[in-house]
């Protein structure tokens, strides 16, 4: 097995607001191990959100996952976040040199912007900027009403009836414009024949 090179955890960075996060230093591991990264925000409040990203040499932030209360699992990783909300712990499954980077936990609260994205301010993205996850929702019972969805699809609606309406308006002008010129030409016709 070939060791993974330095899958690197910042140690409390996280802090936004009153609320602190803390991790390793750094955490060494070999191919096809699963590694479990611990952080603590023991000052975490009951609407805030445990958030995971990466960041791989010469990229940008990578979204990983996200969870409020209970455990959560997606295609990259799970997060298991103990009870009392106080620490969690990120699990990577049979990691691979291509998982090696900074591991950032971010404790913050979702935001929604007009388009109903949970967007949220992180300084690691520059003051006042935005980090959209199209993929996330939020529990049944946190969801936001779907009504600018619906005046959206309302109105992708009376836009494509207005452009039947137009082509058909155009399509019965065209008749009319095809059955004025036969008329021409048959005027025309009888106009050369005497």
């Amino acid at each position: 097995m070939r060791s993974v090179a330095g899958i690197t955890i910042l140690l409390a960075f996280g802090i936004i607001g009153d609320a602190k996060t803390t991790q390793p230093n750094a955490m060494d591991c070999t191919e096809e191990e699963t590694v479990h990264l611990p952080c603590n925000h023991s000052t975490i409040s009951g609407s805030e959100y445990i958030y995971w990203y990466r960041q791989i040499p010469h990229q940008g932030p990578e979204y990983v996952i996200y969870g409020l209360k209970s455990n959560v699992t997606n295609g990259m990783a799970s997060l298991t976040i103990t009870t009392d909300r106080k620490s969690s712990i990120l699990i990577l499954p049979q990691v691979t040199l291509r998982d090696t980077a900074v591991y950032y936990c971010i404790v913050r609260e979702a935001h929604w912007d007009r388009w109903g994205c949970t967007c949220a301010r992180s300084p690691w993205w520059g003051k006042g900027s935005s980090s959209r996850h199209p993929k996330m929702t939020l529990p049944q019972n946190e969801q936001k009403p779907k009504r600018r969805r619906r005046k959206v699809k309302e109105e992708k609606r009376k836009r494509s009836k207005d452009k039947i309406m137009r082509k058909s308006r155009r399509n019965e002008s065209n008749k009319e414009d095809e059955e004025e010129r036969l008329t021409l030409l048959k005027r025309l016709r009888s106009l050369g024949e005497n």
